[in-house]
């Protein structure tokens, strides 16, 4: 190839890149991104949630830990949502009066985080009420993410104006690229609050930045009421989805209440049995080649997905330790978001042409590379490396931020492709909840990992002996867990259901 010819191809790569996904943008799809955005400017209370749990919670690493795994558990029974959303209107409404609902429940987690910060609950411990609000926030989020996952599968037109199919391939490629725009709408939403969180809760009270978080619900609730969402598809209630939901979901309640040891690693294993069973029902729908290549898919994103993290301790670390204050850490999300929503957007036409094995070796091998900031800081290493060449642990932590932040939006492209294309009419939510939920039991699987490897190597607010042991442990399994899935599995994937 001549080099003119050369910078044609890069010149139109690049084109392609940068216009697909504002090509692909279309009207309908406004409510189900405006969702998407708001989840992602939740952010904007993340700093100061952050340093607030420090100075005001007693909650350990571990315990922090232990409670993303039951934060995790609403997402694992989407599939009742799901259910909910396809076969039970209220007030005559599919769609948007469960979005209503879902923003009422953040508003009011929310508040609850307020009221603890201005200290209007003494009568309860701090502790308590942040446990409440986040579990009623995750639900009011995840309600709300249910409904968008089905609008997802639902705002592309199957058939053209005169009522004649339209192709199979532009469908697919429709579905594909309102992922991309779902993931783009969700990276842009982190983009915007991602430097102001940082600004707000150095400069503001910790209960006034929460109760500034109120503007987030009002954007999926203006979403809702601008556009219709309603769906023509009903259907009556399949109880073998709901009743397993709901008796998943008194399980749960049951074992948390009665404090039955190894309670969340039994919910764990009940979880998996009853979303694999609903599965397998639900997935009866999807031709034979198609369960083969989503099932083998689905197992290689969960072992993606289900590795550890290092934990609240590293943040702690970072004040403490490296001086970082709450400016800083929004100087870090903002660049992080910037670099996330570029990646996205870049790569969006790419990763949906690609082989989900061949995007997600890729990735596990960039997130093993790029993980050595980490490393460098934890081990002290930057006092070398501001010596030698400059770079302090400021400048290391950016960098940071920047290398790491593609990869989990990068990540969940092909598989939401993969569950948008094959999503069964009539059961496109309960379908969409059902998938999800799976994949996210493996980041509930992850936070049981890293509650492990707090209790092993233990780190605490002023105590960060064991933070060099905890991130190589945790910087080896997110390696060698991955590649060795993908290895093993990834040539049955031979090629793309059409």
């Amino acid at each position: 190839m001549t080099e003119p010819a050369a910078k044609s191809y890069v010149r139109a790569q690049l084109e392609a890149a940068l216009l697909t996904p504002i090509r692909a943008m279309r009207w309908q799809y406004l409510p189900l991104l405006m969702i998407y955005f708001a989840y992602g400017a939740l952010g904007i209370i993340a700093v100061a949630q952050d340093f607030w749990i420090k100075s005001a919670l007693t909650l350990t690493p571990a315990d922090l830990a232990a409670l993303a795994v039951w934060l995790g558990l609403p997402w694992a029974v989407k599939m009742v949502f799901g259910e909910l959303v396809d076969a039970v209107p209220i007030f005559g409404s599919q769609r948007r009066i469960y979005v209503f609902i879902g923003a009422a429940l953040i508003a009011i987690g929310l508040l609850l985080l307020a009221g603890a910060a201005a200290g209007y609950f003494p009568a309860f411990h701090p502790n308590t009420i942040y446990v409440a609000s986040q579990l009623i926030t995750v639900t009011g989020v995840v309600l709300q993410d249910v409904v968008a996952d089905a609008m997802s599968t639902e705002v592309v037109s199957r058939h053209q104006e005169d009522g004649t199919p339209r192709p199979e391939e532009d469908v697919t490629r429709d579905l594909g690229m309102v992922q991309v725009l779902g993931r783009l709408a969700l990276s842009f939403g982190i983009f915007a609050v991602a430097g102001i969180s940082g600004f707000l809760a150095q400069h503001l009270s910790y209960a006034t930045v929460f109760l500034i978080g109120l503007v987030i619900p009002v954007i999926s609730v203006t979403g809702a009421l601008l556009v219709r969402l309603e769906t023509s598809e009903t259907r009556p209630i399949d109880w073998r989805i709901l009743g397993g939901g709901l008796a998943f979901g008194a399980t749960v309640t049951g074992v948390a209440v009665a404090g039955v040891p190894a309670a969340q690693e039994i919910v764990f294993l009940v979880s998996i049995i009853i979303i694999v069973a609903m599965l397998k029902r639900v997935i009866g729908h999807v031709p034979p080649d198609a369960q083969r290549h989503i099932i083998i898919a689905a197992i290689i994103i969960f072992v993606f997905r289900a590795t550890p993290s290092v934990g609240q301790g590293y943040t702690w670390f970072s004040i403490d330790v490296l001086g970082f204050d709450q400016a800083f850490f929004g100087v870090l999300q903002q660049i992080g978001a910037a670099i996330g929503l570029a990646a996205a957007w870049l790569l969006a036409d790419a990763v949906t042409r690609q082989p989900v094995v061949r995007v997600l070796l890729w990735l596990t091998i960039l997130g093993g590379l790029l993980a050595i900031p980490n490393l460098i800081l934890v081990t002290g290493a930057y006092e070398w490396t501001e010596r030698v060449f400059g770079l302090g642990a400021r400048s290391i932590a950016l960098i940071d931020a920047a290398a790491q932040s593609p990869l989990a939006q990068v990540s969940m492209i092909p598989l939401l492709t993969l569950i948008a294309v094959n999503a069964p009419p009539g059961h496109r939510a309960t379908w969409f909840a059902l998938m999800a939920s799976l994949m996210n039991l493996a980041l509930v699987a992850g936070s049981l990992q890293t509650k492990y490897l707090n209790l092993i190597f233990p780190v605490d607010r002023g105590q960060y002996g064991e933070l060099t042991m905890l991130v190589v442990v945790v910087f080896a399994i997110g390696l060698i867990v991955p590649l060795a899935a993908i290895l093993a599995l990834g040539h049955r994937l031979t090629r793309r259901p059409q």
